[in-house]
């Protein structure tokens, strides 16, 4: 997926990587709407889901959508781990969808990082500051991608 973004730069896209709760799903859940928007970038985009599992269904959500999914261990430090999964997928040809502290990194590092205000967590400023892009839904971020003269309006310099 190449997306021209005038007077910023040429977005050369492979993968969409993305935070799961508070990001993706609300509550643990997932909407009907977002499934379906997914789904249809996933013609264009490998889909990856990496998740410190905070509600537990980071599997289930993955298993609906037909995505991989990444489960942090406890253990790790989140930030680096999700920057490390970022640079094997190749930061330069990947879009980064988070809302967390733990996905700042990330967000920063990615070819395009997208923040999600998300209505039950909000979005931690270090997410918001690492972003190129904030957004009030996921289903906004995903239209960003679908429909790109929306993302070149955003970004366009």
């Amino acid at each position: 997926m190449k997306i021209d973004i005038p007077g910023w730069k040429t977005l050369t896209l492979e993968h969409a990587f993305f935070d799961v709760n508070g990001t993706l799903a609300e509550l643990g859940e997932i909407s009907e709407e977002t499934v379906e928007k997914v789904r249809k970038l996933s013609e264009k985009l490998t889909i990856h889901l990496v998740t410190s599992d905070t509600r537990g269904k980071g599997r289930a959500i993955a298993e609906r959508l037909g995505a991989q999914v990444e489960i942090l261990d406890a253990s790790e430090n989140a930030i680096e781990a999700k920057r490390r999964i970022l640079h094997t997928l190749g930061a330069d040809r990947t879009v980064v969808f988070g809302n967390g502290a733990n996905d700042a990194g990330a967000l920063q590092d990615a070819a395009i990082g997208i923040a999600i205000l998300s209505p039950n967590e909000g979005a931690a400023s270090s997410a918001l500051l690492a972003s190129d892009a904030v957004v009030p839904s996921i289903e906004t971020g995903l239209d960003l991608l679908l429909d790109p003269l929306r993302l070149i309006a955003t970004l366009r310099r």
